[in-house]
C-alpha cells in the first residue's frame, strides 16, 4: 500500500545500493523516489535498463515512480513548499534517536553518499535528523541498511 512518503537519494554511487532502497522502499510504501546527483538512475542516458539496479530492485524500479535531478535544492524547495516534512538519516551533532522520531506531515526521507553521508547545507535545512546509534565497533551501517531499518521503525509505529 503507498503511502504519501518520499525518498531522496543524494550522490548514492552503487547500483546495489539504489536497487536496494527500490526494493525497501516498495516494501514500506514510498510514492516517489528521487535520485540526485550522480545518483545512478533505472534507466541510463541511453535508455537502457540498468541491469543491476533491475537485479536488486526486483521490478520495484518500474513500480516506484523515480526522477533524476542535477541537484538537491529544487527538490528540497518544493517539498517543503507542499508540506513535507524532511527527515535526513544521517549522524550529527544535532541528530536524535531514529526511534524516537514522530512524523506529523507526509515524511520526505533523506539519505546521502556512501562514504560522507550528507553534508551540512542539505543537514541544515531538513526539519530532523535522525540518526541509528551504533553499539559496535563500526561507526556506520551501509546506506540501504540504514535506510531500511529507519524507515521500518519511523513508518511502522
Amino acid at each position: 500500500m503507498k503511502n504519501n512518503s518520499v525518498a531522496i537519494l543524494y550522490n548514492i554511487r552503487s547500483t546495489h545500493n539504489v536497487g536496494s532502497i527500490f526494493r525497501t522502499a516498495d516494501a514500506v510504501g514510498i510514492s516517489r523516489i528521487y535520485l540526485v546527483g550522480c545518483t545512478p538512475s533505472p534507466i541510463d542516458r541511453f535508455g537502457r535498463k540498468q541491469k543491476d539496479i533491475a537485479k536488486v530492485a526486483l521490478g520495484a524500479e518500474i513500480s516506484i515512480p523515480w526522477s533524476h535531478h542535477k541537484t538537491i535544492d529544487e527538490i528540497i524547495h518544493e517539498l517543503k513548499k507542499d508540506n513535507y516534512q524532511l527527515i535526513a538519516i544521517e549522524q550529527s551533532s544535532t541528530s536524535i534517536d531514529y526511534k524516537e522520531i514522530l512524523i506529523n506531515k507526509p515524511p520526505a526521507f533523506i539519505v546521502g553518499e556512501e562514504v560522507n553521508g550528507l553534508p551540512e547545507e542539505i543537514l541544515d535545512k531538513v526539519d530532523i535528523i535522525a540518526e541509528i546509534p551504533m553499539a559496535g565497533k563500526k561507526e556506520s551501517l551501509n546506506v540501504s541498511v540504514a535506510f531500511g531499518i529507519a524507515l521500518f521503525r519511523i513508518l511502522n509505529k
